[in-house]
């Protein structure tokens, strides 16, 4: 039986760790696929294009809004982001599984276009630990840092759209919770359904045979 990928979308609170997860899972387990996004954003230091993200001016990224070549897109903190469609595409027919680590607007535009989308929130273990983590990076100032804990408290408003959360808390065992959330997908009824008539069909036909009385050869 062919392994279809699964496209999985992940979401949480601006500095809840949502980047380091990802960085470890891939490396971790060679079958997923992190889907790079267009932003408008300004790169952070050490941050390349065509590697954390696709950066393009707001005239590029209106022009892919235009042409139809993002899966989803939203404006948060006063710029663009957005899902490129062909390689989320490409990579699902091969097998791999698709991360598209995106906020909370863009992952419901992607429950609209992919209802078979897997979407997952990652939270905090408490709000103060995640202060921390804002303010550790180093990279916001003040005002930024109070927009994305406003932005925070917007979001936990739409948690319940999701379909499990992971509790960023200790980063190993987090990655494979959330593994374990991505393979256990896979055995689904509704994503085996041309399995599932294949062995219905083989069952009936075994069936017929049994009525008729017709020796039936078992191969181990």
């Amino acid at each position: 039986m062919s392994r279809k990928g699964i496209l999985v979308v992940v979401s949480g609170f601006s500095g809840v760790g949502k980047g380091t997860l990802m960085k470890l899972l891939t490396e971790r387990y060679g079958q997923y696929a992190l889907s790079i996004s267009a932003t408008t954003r300004a790169p952070r230091e050490g941050e390349e294009d065509g590697r954390e993200y696709f950066f393009r001016t707001k005239e590029e990224f209106e022009q892919l809004i235009a042409e139809d070549r993002l899966i989803e897109y939203a404006n948060y903190c006063g710029n663009y982001y957005g899902t490129p469609r062909d390689y989320v595409e490409d990579q699902i027919d091969q097998g791999r599984d698709v991360i598209l680590e995106i906020e909370l607007q863009g992952a419901l535009k992607v429950r609209e276009k992919f209802p078979d989308a897997l979407l997952l929130f990652v939270m905090p273990p408490d709000a103060q630990t995640l202060a921390q983590r804002l303010n550790g990076r180093g990279t916001e100032d003040e005002a930024v840092i109070r927009a994305r804990m406003q932005r925070a408290v917007e979001e936990s408003a739409e948690v319940e759209k999701y379909d499990y959360m992971i509790i960023n808390d200790e980063l190993e065992e987090s990655m494979e919770k959330l593994h374990q959330l991505i393979e256990s997908q896979h055995s689904r009824i509704d994503r085996n359904l041309e399995f599932v008539e294949q062995i219905r069909q083989e069952v009936r036909e075994l069936a017929r045979e049994f009525q008729a009385g017709e020796a039936l050869e078992v191969h181990e």
